[in-house]
Formats: structure tokens, C-alpha cells, sequence
């Protein structure tokens, strides 16, 4: 099957990459031409502009926006809009808000161009790991596309199967589900971040408990003089807060104890809490502890840094003062 791909960074290109190892075609498009010829190089077809590459899609077409949330998405959504045709479909897989999905959604089936909204995780480790994806849009659009997403999904993997699932939806243990309609995807991954946020912080505060444990305020019987890198590592083998972001974080400590070389979406899953009246108060917090700013960094907000480096490959510059 073939997908087109605009915006060709860390994961965009990546899964232009994983579908083409499982035997998909691609055309790629991005503003920058090295990344364009990066992914043609490896088998990709390279468009040199917006309409070149809606030229060179198949009908029906589907052209998966992989940009930045705001205004960079929205004016490429709507370019792509006005060189497609009925019956061509637009996917927004990046981290865009779900109301804007929806009123998309809307304006694009009013014209009979088909939209669905991919939230999708698995960072610059989903070429090898694949990716798990959260899908909003019409039934009959996610199922004939199914080939795609699942090429891009990571597969049942060594996860036991969960008791009772067995005349539930078998996709889900693939690890990509059609959430519902237009804007659910979006939806259920803002959510999955500001758990992602939750868990890191609560990770990131305990080992900067640990790591402080030997502070001269203390009472020196109190003292303990903790191997974090040691503890990290134990807790992934047997223990029941075990995860993907432990692991992730158990290498950097490894690698670098101190981690001196690393500095330290939430907001609209509280928003929807407030929405619901669902109490949110770890999500909230996580969320507060990201506008905490310091001129020393705390050890939680290094490891914060350290898993984020991790899963999406962000560095985040030093700070000033």
C-alpha cells in the first residue's frame, strides 16, 4: 500500500522507513530537501513541493501530516485539502489538540475528503519497537488502511495476553486501536502524555529523594549514601513499578551517574479534567512541576531530561543564570 508522509523528522521519516521495510511504498515530502533526499536514497519516492507530491499519490490518496501541533499543521492540513480530491484521505499524527480534529474533521467531509487523527508514541525507538497508535476517524477508513497501521504497530511482542480478551478487538494486542470517531485519537493520547508525565515525575522525585539522602542536614545516623544507577536497575527485575521509562533511565544512570549533561501537552489533559470534574491532582502536579523554572537544576528534573532524551530524542539546552 502506499502512504505519503509530510514532515520527515525523527519519527515522520522513521516510519516512512519501518513501512517500507514491510513492503509498503512511500512519497515523502518535507521543506527541508536533505530530508526529502535522505528518504529517497533509502527507496522513498521525493517530492519537491506540496503539489508535486499530491501529483505522485495514487487515488485515493493518503497523506499522513507529521508536523508540529499549531499553525504549521493546520496551514499544511489545509493546503493538503485544497489539492485533494473526494474520497482522498488526510492523517494528522501529531500532537494536535482533539477539538481541532474535530472541527477539521468536519470542514474536510463537508468536501468529501476523509480525516483521521493517529496519536501516536513510540519516539525515535519505533523503527525497531514499532508504534502504538491511538486512531480517531470512520470505521471504513481505519479498516482499509489497516495494512499500514498494522506494518507500523509493534505486535504482541513477549506481553502475556490478558485473560478475556479473546473475543475483544485483536488489534489492540497488536498495539494500535480505532478509539472512536474524529478527534478520539488525539483524545486518548493526550491522556496517555499526561499519564507519561505522572509516572516520569514520580520517577524523577523519588530518585531525587534517594540521591539527597546524604545531606549534611541530616542527622548523620540518617545518612545513606545510595548507588542510584544500583537501585534503577534492581527495580526493573522483579519489582512491580517496572517500565519502558525505568529501563530508559536505568541506561542513562548507568552510562552517567550525575547525569550532568542534561538539564531539566500536559496542560490540556487538566483542561479536560476540569471539563469532566474528574480530580486530576498527579496529573495537575506533574504538569506544574514542568513551569517550575530554577537556575540550579534539581537531580528529578536531570532525570526528566534523561528519559526524555531517551524515548524521543530531545536535548534540552542548559539554562541561563
Amino acid at each position: 500500500m502506499q502512504l505519503g508522509m509530510i514532515g520527515l523528522g525523527r519519527m515522520g521519516g522513521n516510519i516512512v522507513r519501518r513501512l517500507m521495510k514491510h513492503g509498503h511504498t512511500a512519497v515523502v515530502y518535507d521543506k527541508d530537501a536533505k530530508a526529502v533526499a535522505a528518504l529517497a536514497a533509502d527507496g522513498a519516492t521525493g517530492a519537491k513541493a506540496l503539489e508535486d507530491f499530491v501529483a505522485r499519490l495514487a487515488k485515493p490518496r493518503t497523506a499522513w501530516v507529521m508536523l508540529p501541533a499549531g499553525k504549521i499543521t493546520e496551514a499544511t492540513i489545509e493546503a493538503l485539502a485544497d489539492a485533494m480530491e473526494a474520497g482522498d484521505v488526510i492523517i494528522d499524527g501529531g500532537n494536535s489538540f482533539w477539538q481541532d480534529d474535530v472541527r477539521r474533521g468536519k470542514a474536510l467531509k463537508a468536501r468529501g475528503i476523509h480525516y483521521l487523527d493517529v496519536g501516536t508514541s513510540g519516539g525515535i525507538w519505533g523503527i525497531e519497537r514499532g508504534y502504538c497508535m491511538m486512531i480517531g476517524g470512520e470505521k471504513a477508513v481505519v479498516d482499509r488502511l489497516d495494512p499500514i497501521f498494522s506494518a507500523l504497530a509493534p505486535g504482541t511482542g513477549d506481553i502475556a495476553r490478558t485473560p478475556g480478551r479473546e473475543r475483544r478487538d485483536a488489534r489492540v494486542e497488536q498495539g494500535y486501536i480505532h478509539a472512536g470517531p474524529v478527534g478520539a485519537g488525539h483524545f486518548v493520547k493526550m491522556i496517555h502524555n499526561g499519564i507519561e508525565y505522572g509516572l516520569m515525575q514520580a520517577y524523577a522525585e523519588g530518585f531525587d529523594i534517594l540521591r539527597n539522602a546524604n545531606i549534611e542536614a541530616l542527622p548523620a545516623e540518617h545518612r545513606f549514601d545510595f548507588d542510584i544507577a544500583d537501585i534503577a536497575e534492581v527495580w526493573r527485575r522483579g519489582s512491580v513499578i517496572p517500565s519502558w521509562l525505568l529501563d530508559l533511565t536505568a541506561t542513562a544512570l548507568a552510562e552517567n551517574p550525575a547525569l550532568e549533561n542534561y538539564s531539566g501537552e500536559g496542560r490540556w489533559t487538566v483542561n479536560a479534567a476540569v471539563d469532566e470534574a474528574v480530580p486530576a491532582e498527579v496529573l495537575t502536579a506533574a504538569l506544574f512541576a514542568r513551569f517550575r523554572s530554577r537556575k540550579q537544576h534539581t537531580f528529578a528534573e536531570k532525570i526528566l531530561s534523561a528519559m526524555r532524551a531517551g524515548f524521543g530524542g530531545h536535548r534540552e539546552p542548559p539554562k541561563k543564570g
